[in-house]
């Protein structure tokens, strides 16, 4: 006869927990977690519980948090909990807001945002992308809501349950290499070429270990409190799956899962010509800020998807509006080519190559709107930052560091100071998953990606069917 599970699916029935936090009430639901605010007893500091229930979720964000531990712009964790059989949950530091709200209400004051802060902003913004990419880790699912802001303005990256940590072939795990350390905003230290360097903090037990300021976790097997899976445990069950799938025309993921978690760094890949990276998922990240190779179904990306959705925050940032709200992934495509233009081998060659290029096609926009015009009240040099990141051929984007360096950041007015900015009121809607923008996770089972729009055409072809959009 089975056993019933012993999961427990409430936070306060967890004696590990409720005897070190008082935990308050449940401030925010997602597609996979819940977050709480509670009070750590032994000092009484606010800290965000957040309890995530599918385990490649879970095992992402610790293994991002933990590589990045000593980024001021990545939010802290401070310890977790993960018992055989239960949901892991990660303490990590309470912050009251975040850029999403902060253009919300930015719209309402007078003249908007100036000029030094909205720098300061983006600075903040790249050192933490910068912190990801010289890391190997590809967020995934960056959007204003997830760029939280702490009382003294401090913006802090957060929700890695998307990321992935990867390696550009010959790089090789390097227990020996210094953790990412902070330099100031202009100052920083180039990352060699690419857009990669090696991944710091990693256990050479195939383990990863809360080090350093965190509280210490203990190792599997020391204690029946805390214990982390291996890493080549393999989670047949996982909601998140990686592999060679694509979710354009309909809003559906393969039920097959490769995941590559091994007990090293050193992933296997397929040898191939244009094989980079071990197989992904193109349905990931939120549809407002997902680079259009996602959403013509590529599996074989790196962090140049972070850095379209840059372009598109940085751009609600400047106008306090989104730059592409598509209601669906088709749509999403189609406001794209309205402003930027049509993608061809012109524009990005390889792009036939994707997916769905040769499933989904548009008509030809003869007089795409440009960024000018979505921008017109923002400098020349705003303008081109943005276009240096809204790029179709992934290769071309800018990366953060560059950025750093970017004219436009160097120049007067300087950035003000991270006391001088204006802070946006308490507001927990981080903490929520957003129904108006539909990211990949949360609208996986939609009837149809074709809602709501225009006419379509479709024909055969020698690979199948082609849907033409008017």
């Amino acid at each position: 006869m089975e056993q019933p599970s012993t999961k427990s699916w409430s936070i306060y029935t967890r004696p590990e927990i409720t005897t070190k936090y008082e935990i308050f009430n449940r401030i925010g639901a997602g597609a996979y977690s819940d977050v709480y605010k509670a009070r750590r007893k032994s000092d009484s500091v606010t800290v965000a519980l957040k309890e995530i229930h599918d385990y490649q979720s879970a095992f992402r964000e610790i293994e991002a948090l933990q590589t990045l531990q000593h980024c001021p712009n990545v939010v802290v964790l401070y310890e977790y909990f993960w018992r055989e059989d239960e949901d892991a949950v990660l303490v990590l530091e309470y912050l009251d807001t975040d850029l999403g709200c902060l253009i919300k209400e930015a719209k309402n004051w007078e003249n908007g945002l100036s000029f030094g802060e909205i720098k300061r902003w983006m600075v903040q913004i790249l050192c933490g992308v910068d912190a990801c990419h010289r890391n190997s880790i590809v967020h995934r699912d960056l959007k204003p809501q997830n760029l939280l802001i702490s009382n003294d303005g401090i913006l802090k990256l957060a929700d890695f349950g998307q990321a992935r940590i990867l390696l550009a072939p010959g790089f090789v795990a390097n227990d020996n290499q210094q953790p990412y350390v902070q330099s100031t905003p202009y100052q920083a230290t180039m990352a060699g070429p690419s857009h990669f360097k090696h991944i710091s903090d990693v256990s050479s037990e195939g383990g990863l270990f809360i080090e350093g300021p965190l509280v210490q976790a203990d190792r599997p097997g020391e204690s029946d409190e805390l214990r982390f899976k291996s890493f080549d445990d393999t989670d047949k069950d996982s909601n998140i799956q990686d592999g060679d799938t694509s979710c354009l025309a309909t809003g559906t993921m393969s039920n097959v899962e490769e995941d590559l978690l091994p007990g090293t760094y050193s992933y296997d890949v397929d040898d191939g010509e244009h094989d980079c990276y071990p197989p992904l998922t193109s349905c990931v990240g939120t549809r407002w800020y997902r680079a259009p190779e996602l959403l013509y179904g590529s599996t074989n990306y790196g962090p140049e998807i972070d850095l379209w959705s840059l372009g598109c925050i940085f751009a609600e940032v400047l106008r306090l509006e989104p730059l592409f709200p598509g209601n669906s992934d088709i749509d999403q495509l189609g406001r794209i080519f309205s402003v930027l233009g049509n993608l061809s081998e012109e524009v990005w060659p390889g792009c036939a190559d994707l997916p769905d290029y040769k499933i989904i096609s548009f008509g030809k926009v003869d007089k795409p709107t440009g960024l000018e015009a979505c921008l017109s009240n923002r400098s020349t040099d705003e303008i081109l930052l943005v276009k240096k990141l809204l790029c179709f051929d992934p290769a071309g984007r800018a990366t953060a560091m560059e950025l750093l360096h970017d004219k436009y950041l160097n120049e007067a007015p300087l950035a003000v100071p991270s006391s001088e900015l204006r802070i946006p009121s308490k507001h927990s809607s981080q903490y929520e998953d957003s129904p108006d923008e539909l990211g990949g996770r949360s609208d996986l089972n939609s009837d149809s990606d074709f809602d709501d729009f225009g006419p379509t055409k479709v024909s055969t072809t020698n690979h199948g069917f082609s849907i033409q959009f008017s």
